[in-house]
């Protein structure tokens, strides 16, 4: 167990798949003003290593989500650097970061953000659709049987669970091949055997697409799924818990007072 001690400017880096593919150094992002001000982010320096699984944790307010929408390029810090590999966000242009955020990430919601009018199949193509790729139905089929829906691609977002409907979140999001996958709360919305699927789904990502994926999460079981957790606690980091487990992550959180 590795604790950065609260301060701000230690390196948090990850290790299982070798070098840094996102990181953040130095961040700051503050809402409203005055004494209305909540500083979400203090100083946030992490990386992130390809092929890993990162799980986000920490109380309420601990900026756990700013983080990750930082990462993802949702969000822009108001001071510090982001990067994706060779890509450095906070000094791309609006339309030049969309356009590496549609090429090179992807985020999973806990609400699945699927639309209703359209088929499991469609749902999948069409972020490609919309961005003018080019589509491949074949390579949407097969990740929904990957996913377990090969029997479900013409039912649309009513029609299915929601276990099923995050399932077919995690078939679009990897369509494009993303150098990164960020969840927030991928399981919030799910009861616990649903949950199971979408966790065991994202380890195998990891595991057999060597996607890298970094999740923001509240519970304890979840983040055993992944390789390493970063708590955070007032905007900072607060530790670094190297493979995980229900036990340990449990304690950190008790500790943070969450």
């Amino acid at each position: 167990m590795r604790s950065s001690g609260g301060n701000p400017a230690t390196v948090i880096s990850g290790q299982r798949g070798g070098g840094s593919l996102v990181s953040l150094i130095g961040v700051t992002r503050t809402y409203g003003r005055g004494n209305a001000a909540v500083h979400a982010l203090d100083g946030v320096t992490v990386e992130f290593a390809a092929a890993s699984f990162t799980a986000l944790m920490g109380p309420s307010g601990s900026g756990k989500s700013t983080l990750l929408h930082c990462a993802a390029g949702l969000d822009r810090p108001d001071s510090g650097t982001v990067r994706l590999g060779d890509a450095e966000f906070t000094a791309l242009s609006d339309r030049a970061l969309l356009a590496v955020r549609r090429a090179r990430t992807a985020v999973i919601f806990q609400d699945f953000n699927l639309v209703p009018a359209l088929t499991a199949l469609d749902n999948v193509l069409l972020p490609g659709r919309l961005a003018g790729r080019r589509t491949d139905g074949d390579r949407a089929r097969e990740l929904l049987a990957d996913v377990g829906l090969a029997d479900r691609i013409g039912h649309r977002p009513g029609e299915l669970s929601g276990g099923q409907q995050q399932r077919v979140a995690i078939a679009r999001a990897l369509m494009h091949r993303p150098d990164v996958l960020f969840a927030d709360e991928p399981t919030g919305a799910l009861d616990t055997r649903g949950g199971g699927q979408v966790l065991a789904l994202l380890r195998a990502a990891v595991d057999s697409r060597r996607q890298t994926v970094v999740m923001v999460t509240h519970d304890p079981r979840a983040a055993a799924y992944a390789d390493r957790v970063v708590f955070l606690a007032d905007g900072r980091i607060a530790g670094d818990e190297r493979a995980p487990d229900t036990e340990r992550v449990s304690s950190w959180l008790t500790r943070l007072g969450t």
